[in-house]
């Protein structure tokens, strides 16, 4: 089995390294992935690309409903990193793990590095959606919508002085798939876009992933900066939108030392991990009002306790990690695994690979 990410190979006729008929594995894990159950269509999904592969149903718990000794990939959906070790230590034949996650910061464990397991993510299913709820929340910061909610529910009628998108700068930290998804639709609402990413050198198409649909959009961007001339683009930015997945580069990227960058007013929009943002001095920045606001929808702890003190926190709006949602991404994430599994049975190489030393 290949390891360098890449489309399949269409003259390649070598049979994959499963041990089942084919090329196949011979068994294959599942574990929850978006919904506590797999839906009908999703198992025949799966049996159609991996015929004669046994599949081999993992709990919440780590507790499967068969033996795991003969398992070959696994897909991997919301275990904790503990309970994924645990089943990877009862997994002995097992080569390569899936993620439908994008992130895989609890799938490249120790354990797991050291089995020197093949990786793949889920980067691109969650694209659409995700960009689709930043420019909701820049709309509704731009044109006020939190303010007439509550003039609405003071029975006052006083209008309000809006912006257009088209005078608004956007800053993206992580430039992916996710982050191109933001960009290309704020390139259509004339949004000047800025972004950071590790390689600035590298492509700024709107598609990085074999999970994308086709197309967002023209991404246009005024520039591409380091992760060390954050500061830079903080400066200039009325949104900045992480988008970054979680590294020990990324860990606290929102700080208290990077607010003091950012313009008066401007907005923070989380759609990537809690661990980005340091949530006391954001919560700081917002009671002293140094930003506009900020949403984030993903946190340290979650589910985020009803005792949370950032529930009240002015300027603030809290989702609870649903920016991914939309009624396609099952579909696409089952979809995208299914596809790797053909190109694994072919001996192609796979989609979405993870690079383990970058993190992503």
């Amino acid at each position: 089995m290949t390891q360098t990410d890449g489309g399949p190979d269409a003259g390649s006729k070598a049979p994959g390294p499963g041990s089942g008929a084919g090329g196949v594995p011979a068994a294959i894990a599942l574990t929850p992935i978006l919904a506590a159950r797999y839906r009908a269509r999703d198992l025949d999904v799966i049996r159609a690309a991996a015929p004669g592969a046994r599949l081999v149903t993992v709990g919440f718990d780590g507790h499967p409903d068969g033996p795991l000794d003969d398992v070959e990939v696994m897909l991997r959906g919301r275990l904790p990193a503990e309970v994924f070790d645990r089943v990877l230590g009862r997994a002995p034949a097992l080569r390569w793990v899936h993620s439908a996650t994008a992130g895989v910061e609890r799938v490249l464990t120790p354990a797991s590095r050291a089995r020197g397991l093949v990786i793949t993510n889920a980067r691109g299913v969650f694209s659409r959606p995700i960009a689709e709820y930043v420019l909701m929340m820049m709309l509704t910061a731009a044109r006020r919508l939190p303010q007439l909610l509550e003039l609405q529910a003071e029975h006052t009628w006083q209008p309000l002085e809006a912006r257009e998108l088209r005078d608004v700068t956007l800053g993206i930290v992580g430039l992916g798939s996710i982050g191109r998804a933001v960009g290309a639709l704020a390139t259509a609402f004339g949004c000047r876009v800025m972004a950071t990413r590790r390689r600035p050198e590298a492509g700024s198409d709107a598609s990085d992933g074999a999970g994308d649909e086709p197309f967002l959009g023209t991404l246009m961007l005024d520039r591409v900066l380091s992760p060390g001339q954050l500061p830079e683009m903080l400066a200039e930015c009325d949104f900045v939108v992480l988008a970054a997945p979680l590294t020990e580069g990324t860990r606290g990227v929102i700080s208290d030392e990077a607010i003091a960058h950012m313009k008066p007013g401007a907005w923070v929009i989380n759609v990537a991990r809690g661990e980005l943002v340091d949530e006391r001095a954001l919560t700081r920045a917002l009671r002293e009002g140094r930003l506009g606001g900020a949403v984030l929808d993903t946190f340290l702890e979650e589910p985020l306790p009803p005792t949370s003190p950032l529930y009240d926190v002015p300027n603030l709006i809290i989702t609870p990690h649903t920016a991914w949602s939309s009624t396609r991404v099952l579909d696409r994430s089952v979809g995208l695994f299914a596809d790797n599994l053909r190109r694994y049975a072919a001996g192609q190489p796979l989609a979405n690979v993870v690079d383990p030393n970058a993190g992503y």
